[in-house]
């Protein structure tokens, strides 16, 4: 049985972005990166302003990540040198952006804290505190994926 495995230096097209390392990465970025924008879209937004990074943040890189995916689906990419830097420039771009938002959202979080666990915040608290746990669950995602991006990018 005869494989067409690509070598490192190729970049991926077609189902071959679900079977490499980095490019398998793109579902639960989306996944993760859907729940932080979910989960902070249905708490309060107080202080609104903080939180609009938070928001910005995750829908930003949720619509680049999809599109990202979807060029490297279609073929777009044509498989040079420049896409693989770029693919490593967003990457961390995106890494940057969710430590910032994902810092934010605890600092905000620990500040809510209600004194007892009736409260009314106690739901907004556990809200809150799941989507700080899926945001630097993302930028972790995100890390990986600029790690083995840049070693691909390296190895073009």
């Amino acid at each position: 049985m005869a494989t067409t495995a690509q070598p490192m230096s190729s970049l991926p097209s077609g189902a071959g972005i679900c079977t490499t390392a980095p490019d398998i990465l793109y579902l639960p970025e989306l996944v993760f990166g859907g729940l932080v924008w979910i989960l902070v879209a249905s708490t309060r937004v107080e202080p609104a302003n903080p939180l609009a990074w938070v928001m910005f943040v995750s829908i930003f890189c949720f619509v680049m990540t999809f599109l990202w995916m979807v060029i490297f689906a279609c073929g777009g990419h044509k498989n040079s040198y420049g896409w693989a830097a770029a693919d490593f420039a967003y990457h961390f771009l995106a890494v940057i952006f969710y430590l910032s938002a994902g810092v934010v959202l605890a600092y905000i979080t620990m500040g809510i804290k209600p004194a007892v666990s009736i409260s009314p915040l106690f739901r907004i608290y556990q809200i809150d505190i799941s989507a700080v746990v899926f945001a630097f669950a993302t930028t972790l995602l995100y890390f990986i994926h600029a790690i083995l991006s840049i070693i691909r990018w390296k190895n073009f």
